[in-house]
């Protein structure tokens, strides 16, 4: 019998103990971590929240820079899976690693791709314009709403060294660079009309809309990649989206 076997791209520490899966990343915390002696002093200069996070990483994820070409053969894999990768990459990028993808899939294999939903967003930022002119409070609010949009797409510094203390800061964005340079910021957004146009223009077949817990992926909740610990929705205000090569 022929076994399934699915890549989890960008999973950072999502991943799938199913050995059908293969969790690939290239997040700084993973490099550090397979490198001996940057994993021995990582808890000597890691404090906190991020200590927890670098000691939770998980053992089974290959580490690849997943925006180069991917280590697996033409007409090999089954299923592509990523959540919240594709966003991160500059459009070019994006349509280089979609037809990388294409190249791995077995014909008739499935993507499913996860971003966040920039319908969403922009309807509850139009919603609120008559809330705002029936309650003059509400209008201190309204930057919430364009930041639900486009906050993660001009961010310049990373969020998590926005926190630290300042010469600490200092350090962290001198030898790390930017949001941007750490991969951190959106470089496009994606809705249903955008995202389907795009995969039928690299090739792919039969763009279809799903939600966290349907897919034509035989099985895909047990995989438990678009759930969380308790079986709900991972990622809330997902788009999701499948096609086949």
């Amino acid at each position: 019998m022929n076994t399934v076997k699915i890549l989890n791209l960008g999973c950072g520490t999502k991943v799938s103990p199913s050995p059908e899966v293969i969790n690939i990343d290239w997040s700084l915390y993973l490099r550090v971590k397979e490198h001996r002696l940057l994993r021995a002093i990582a808890p000597l200069v890691v404090k906190g929240e991020r200590l927890n996070r670098f000691n939770a990483l998980p053992d089974n994820i290959m580490v690849h820079n997943v925006a180069k070409r991917l280590p697996f053969d033409s007409d090999s894999i089954d299923v592509v899976y990523h959540s919240h990768l594709l966003e991160h990459l500059d459009r070019d990028l994006a349509k280089n690693f979609l037809l990388e993808v294409k190249r791995v899939l077995k014909l008739g294999g499935i993507q499913r791709i996860v971003v966040p939903d920039l319908e969403k967003p922009c309807r509850a930022y139009l919603s609120h314009f008559p809330m705002c002119e029936n309650d003059a409070d509400e209008a201190g609010r309204h930057d919430a709403y364009v930041a639900a949009m486009i906050e993660q797409s001009v961010r310049r510094e990373a969020d998590g060294t926005s926190h630290q203390k300042p010469l600490r800061r200092f350090i962290e964005n001198a030898l790390l660079g930017d949001a941007r340079r750490r991969g951190e910021t959106h470089q496009w957004m994606y809705d249903r009309i955008n995202l389907g146009a795009l995969l039928v223009s690299l090739g792919y077949k039969n763009p279809q809309l799903q939600k966290h817990d349907t897919s034509l992926i035989p099985h895909w909740n047990e995989y438990g990649l678009d759930l969380d610990e308790r079986g709900n929705e991972y990622k809330p205000e997902s788009l999701y989206i499948e096609a086949q090569k």
